[in-house]
Parts: structure tokens; sequence; C-alpha cells
């Protein structure tokens, strides 16, 4: 465990990759692992990249990638793909992503599938960034299934979310009041080259103006880019900078990391407690027997819970 948490440390791809694996399988060795590499995180920038698909998430990050190496940055990107219901593998998880820079040694680039993970973000996301961010990567990219309300809780593991928009998808207005307007940060109109591309910006812009922004003297920038053209990237590029250091002067990169550490505790509590109480009710032995017993109406269902839910807290109560 010293060995490898010293490699981790010195940027050793091969060790960060082993770690994360081990993360996403659950392995018990994760928790101290992730404990002993704890003190060295907390320096990483983390950006979360949304939106639809077909909407040129990952050329355009393709070229944000390029711009911040160019800073002296090194990058890392957790890519979240929708993951099969039968066997949990990443449906996408097989394709070549960012392929310019897979000989960059200051780039790190990893596949995850969701797993059915409500949120559209992979369980093992949240200890997969403090790995990166131990290892000394600068900024850290989970760019995200984007398919609408269920990526919400993207925002709770980024510092800033880049919602990636495009015109020409239909009833615009009815899309993005969907749900996932409200998690963006900042917007960005890909695609700008293609006549609807004001059209989309404008909408942008009224349904921002409904929403309840505590920061009306500041709204949400909105960048107009062509990704296939390179064109806008360091305007965007420029304008995250700017965002993220407003965020930090303000002090609200250090509330977001907060509340982040915050929900952490909560699902680790939870999860915890789960296991102990699935562990102890045995309900993985027992479950086709209370299935079978709500089915054929010979237990109630609420009854039954309320009644195994009682005899865990009498077993345990001190």
């Amino acid at each position: 465990m010293k060995r490898l948490t010293e490699k981790i440390l010195s940027g050793d791809v091969r060790a960060i990759a082993r770690a994360i694996s081990w993360i996403e399988n659950d392995y018990a060795q994760k928790e101290q692992l992730i404990d002993d590499l704890y003190p060295h995180c907390g320096n990483a920038v983390v950006w979360g990249l949304t939106g639809p698909p077909g909407s040129g998430k990952s050329t355009l990050l393709n070229l944000l990638i390029a711009r911040e190496r160019m800073k002296g940055k090194r990058v890392a990107v957790i890519a979240i793909d929708p993951s099969s219901p039968f066997s949990g593998g990443a449906i996408l998880g097989d394709r070549l992503r960012m392929q310019k820079h897979s000989t960059d040694s200051g780039v790190f680039i990893r596949s995850m599938a969701s797993r059915g993970h409500l949120g559209g973000v992979a369980g093992a996301t949240a200890d997969a960034i403090k790995v990166l961010d131990a290892a000394g990567f600068d900024l850290i990219i989970i760019e995200t299934i984007g398919v609408g309300q269920t990526e919400i809780e993207v925002v709770e593991m980024t510092d800033v979310v880049l919602l990636l928009l495009v015109p020409g998808l239909g009833d615009e207005i009815q899309a993005l009041k969907a749900g996932i307007m409200e998690i963006g940060d900042i917007f960005i109109i890909n695609k700008s080259d293609k006549d609807e591309a004001m059209k989309t910006k404008a909408e942008v812009e009224y349904v921002l103006s409904l929403n309840d922004n505590p920061r009306k003297d500041r709204p949400n920038p909105i960048f107009m880019t062509s990704a296939v053209l390179n064109l806008g990237i360091d305007e965007l590029s420029t304008g995250i900078d700017l965002y993220i250091e407003e965020l930090r002067v303000n002090g609200l990169i250090e509330d977001k990391r907060r509340k982040r550490i915050a929900r952490e505790i909560r699902l680790m509590i939870t999860a915890k407690i789960r296991r102990e109480v699935e562990k102890q009710l045995g309900l993985n032995e027992r479950i086709d027997s209370w299935v079978d017993q709500v089915y054929r109406r010979k237990r109630r269902p609420y009854a039954m819970i309320n009644e195994l839910s009682d005899t865990f807290f009498k077993k345990n109560r001190t």
C-alpha cells in the first residue's frame, strides 16, 4: 500500500490507473488508500462538462485540454459513459477518446461506466478525483453523459459546471426547461457557425432570466464556439479562468468544497449503515422469500419492512 501511494504521489500513470480500478471495483483496500492520499488533496480545480448527446463535448474538450497544457497545467479527464443495465460495462467505453493527447504525459484520460448510478456520474468518481488530485493534476475534468435532469449530481462534485448546448435540437426552450439548465455555471453555444446559433443564445438568456439567480449583477457567462472550426476557444478558456478566480475571491469555491465534503460524509455513512443492515437482516438470502410473501399478498409491504427494521434496531440497541 505504501509503495502504491508513493507511486501515485509521484504521478505514476500505472499506479493511478490501478488505484482507480480498486475504487471502481470497491476493493476493501481503497479506503486506506484514499486516507493515505487525502493529506495531499485540495489543490486541483475540478470542472464538470455536460450537454446533450451530439453537442460536441469531446471535440471541444480536445481543444480546451490543448489550451490548458499551453498554460503548463497537468490535466486529467474522467469521461463518464452510460453503462449496460445487463453487464454493468460502459456502452461507449471502448471508443478512443481525445486521441490527440494519448501520448502526452501531462494528460490522463479515464473512461468510467456510470453503472446505473443516479446522477449520471459513477459512484466511484468522487474518490477517483481524490486520486488524481493527490497525483498532482492541476485540472480535473468530469465529462458526463449529458441527458438532462439526472446530471444534477455533477454540480456537487465540481467547482464549476460547463453546460454545452447546440442549435438545431428542435424546441430548445422545452429541452432546456427539462432540468439541465439549473446546473450550469458557464454556458457554451457550440456549432456557432450555424444560422440558428444566435437564436439559441437568445433563448438561453431568456431562460436564465427566469431563474432565481442570487447574483443578478453577475449573470452566467455565455460563450459562442465552434469546436470543429476552432473558433471562440481562446475566449472560452480565458472566461473560465476569470470565472473561477471570481468564485475564489468571493469565497464561493471554499463554500462549494465544504458542501462537497458534507455530501460525501453523508454518503459514506449511509453506505456503511446500508451494508451492515443488509448483512444482519440476511437480505441476499431472504429476499426471494420476502418477495414471494408480498407477491402472494401473505404480507403487507410496509408492515413487513417495519417489522424487519424494528428487529434490527432492537438487536443493535445499547
